[in-house]
């Protein structure tokens, strides 16, 4: 089996993550990592024995790579995805995909352009509790979705402005959106409303600190999600699903399952990052990506309910999804 090689642009916290499960996977190597930040790059670089670049460009014009992971802020999102899809170099995305949906539909034109293999970094759908809860809600009829991100303000600068995040429905809290996408399908219209209540002495924040999106399903359905960076510590992440007579609730920790007369809890095993990193590069290997869970194309629905959302609380009104997606 030939080695892949592998590189990276962004050498933060997530790309550090991706790395460590990296090293559990056999035949491949990370050959060049990129970050504005050079000194952060070459941190990494040293640990790896690779080549560090701080131009992406440069980059991708010197090395030959089988796979690239991007993992940068929403708004440093430019021509990274096109450069690379151009070269047929395979992608590994973290979410979200972009901070407005124009950048990330060319992106996607290119990417079906070049027939790549592309991963989205939805981690939650690779829990096996979510996994557990789609086998309890097969052929149920699912009526409503409650989500939650409840937590604090995070301490990279970045995410405290709107056109480097797109806040934090957007650029956090889609990771519930995605859970409801996953468990109940695809969103028709939404509703949002946004405030800044508790962050305004904060230095250079501009982005709202709560926020509610009112989701109507397809299929009848209605959610809400909810989500606050407001608490000195996280307080409830996940989402539940009610259906006739039964709740599915899951976390990041467990997975409850609530009918009449009894509940049971199944905690998460398994390594959901791991998991994903080794489903990316299988697809690679075999050219069939027909497991992996977020596709860009996938994530880009995803995406555009999260667009619908800034929108829909920017203007203050309802915003039926096909007025983002055209």
């Amino acid at each position: 089996m030939a080695f892949l090689n592998i590189g990276f642009i962004g050498a933060g916290g997530i790309a550090r993550l991706h790395l460590q499960q990296l090293e559990k996977i056999p035949e491949l190597r990370v050959v060049a990592i990129c970050d504005v930040n050079l000194n952060r790059a070459r941190e990494m670089a040293l640990e790896l024995n690779c080549k560090v670049y701080s131009s992406h460009e440069e980059m991708l014009e010197k090395e030959r790579l089988d796979a690239l992971y991007i993992c940068i802020p929403p708004g440093a999102h430019t021509n990274q995805e096109i450069l690379a899809a151009e070269k047929g170099i395979h992608l590994f995305i973290e979410k979200p995909l972009a901070v407005n949906w124009e950048k990330s539909r060319e992106i996607a034109e290119a990417i079906k352009k070049a027939r790549i293999i592309t991963s989205v970094g939805y981690t939650w759908r690779y829990m096996d509790i979510v996994e557990e809860a789609r086998k309890f809600l097969k052929d149920k009829k699912i009526a409503m979705v409650l989500g939650f991100w409840l937590g604090g303000l995070p301490g990279v600068p970045w995410w405290r402005v709107k056109a480097q995040s797109g806040g934090q429905m957007v650029e956090q809290t889609t990771h519930i959106i995605d859970l409801a996408r996953y468990f109940a399908g695809e969103v028709e219209k939404i509703y949002a409303a946004y405030s800044l209540c508790c962050l305004k002495e904060v230095e250079d924040l501009d982005i709202e600190d709560v926020g509610t999106v009112i989701l109507h399903f397809k299929n009848g359905a209605l959610g809400s999600v909810s989500n606050t960076c407001i608490l000195s510590q996280s307080h409830t992440i996940g989402i539940s699903v009610v259906s006739q007579d039964l709740v599915v609730e899951c976390s990041w920790q467990s997975l409850k399952i609530i009918r009449p007369g009894r509940s049971e809890e199944i905690r998460i095993s398994g390594n959901p990052y791991l998991l994903e990193n080794q489903i990316f590069i299988e697809g690679i290997r075999t050219g069939d990506a027909s497991r992996i869970r977020s596709s860009y194309e996938d994530a880009l629905k995803t995406h555009a309910v999260t667009m619908a959302a800034n929108l829909s609380a920017q203007q203050r009104r309802p915003v039926f999804i096909k007025e983002i997606t055209g």
